[in-house]
């Protein structure tokens, strides 16, 4: 994951998970992506242990555990000995730390899939679901887009394919063809030869952003996890939290329910168990695979726990992932 002493832990997501471990009397290790390298044909790691004492609060859990980190042992772990490895490290994906799990995700249980989250962790993957999503388009060539954006004719969204919580993402439209071709030049980075240039997404604009927000929905294995509204700033389009988004109850439509539906065995399929999809107005917007954050949010709105059903989940899979790696 990233380093403990960024992080609130009363509106993190992995905060709460590991809380939840720590209370059941679980042992935690802390490590990052670069603390993960090969010794001897083995995947092992640079670990800090983190367990604590129980029955503290967030607030002092999260300040001894920082304090745990800061100390010098550590512990070179080979990582097939966890039973489960949470890969909860922001945006963007470190491949190389994916390729290292890789080889090793049918021997510990990993949340999510190294190989699933090399899939999901790109804008792109929700093209595997086009009936669900907003008019769509990809492309490098700015002529190209400029084209793609008159024809369309109405506001669209540039977003460019490997950030996260809400940055680069803009509104565009004809109305100011000025500016919207220095803003295409811009993000594909049209100065440099066409291969290199970086692909960007440009999407219909919906509307009802505006005065409806967009809908949060927490998947666990398939299936609905919790649900939140998020909804933007005056001034803005992005209900993203960090970009000062506000987050709000939600029940799910029978029409946002069936999105979910649709997307289960796919994510299902490619080892994606804990994602976040974003909807807007019913339309399918993005998967959230890498480190997909809400918990502490909805737990606030709905007075849940949800993280005990991920905790849980984990235990489920890592007892059957035991008996079947037992030799007849």
């Amino acid at each position: 994951m990233d380093r403990l002493e960024n992080i609130d832990p009363l509106f993190e997501t992995t905060a709460s998970l590991m809380y939840e471990c720590n209370q059941r009397g679980h042992s935690v290790f802390f490590l990052e992506p670069h603390d993960i390298y090969v010794r001897n044909q083995k995947i092992v790691a640079r670990m800090k242990d983190i367990t604590v004492s129980m029955d503290l609060s967030l607030k002092e859990y999260w300040a001894r555990i920082i304090s745990q980190q800061k100390k010098e042992t550590l512990s070179f772990e080979t990582l097939t000995e966890l039973d489960a490895l949470f890969l909860r490290k922001d945006p963007p994906l470190n491949y190389s730390t994916m390729e290292l799990l890789a080889p090793i995700s049918d021997q510990v249980f990993m949340i999510n899939d190294p190989c699933g989250m090399i899939l999901g962790n790109s804008k792109m993957y929700i093209l595997n679901f086009g009936e669900l999503i907003p008019e769509t388009h990809i492309s490098r060539d700015p002529p190209r887009l400029r084209k793609i954006i008159d024809n369309f004719g109405g506001d669209m969204v540039i977003k460019p394919l490997c950030r996260f919580g809400g940055q680069g993402i803009i509104k565009v439209s004809t109305r100011d063809p000025e500016n919207l071709n220095s803003l295409i030049n811009y993000y594909v980075g049209a100065h440099r030869p066409y291969g290199e240039r970086e692909q960007i997404m440009v999407q219909e604009y919906i509307k009802a952003v505006k005065d409806q927000g967009d809908v949060r929905i927490l998947l666990l294995n398939g299936e609905i996890l919790g649900a939140m509204r998020r909804k933007p700033p005056d001034g803005s389009f992005r209900t993203n939290i960090h970009a000062g988004g506000r987050a709000f109850q939600h029940e799910l439509t029978p029409q946002e329910q069936a999105v979910c539906e649709t997307l289960k065995p796919r994510l299902q399929r490619d080892g994606l168990y804990f994602v976040g999809l974003d909807l807007i107005d019913g339309k399918l917007i993005e998967v959230n695979c890498i480190s997909p954050g809400g918990i502490p949010r909805i737990n606030r709105l709905n007075k849940n726990k949800l993280e005990t059903k991920i905790i849980d989940f984990t235990e489920k899979m890592v007892r059957h992932s035991r008996r079947t790696m037992q030799p007849n």
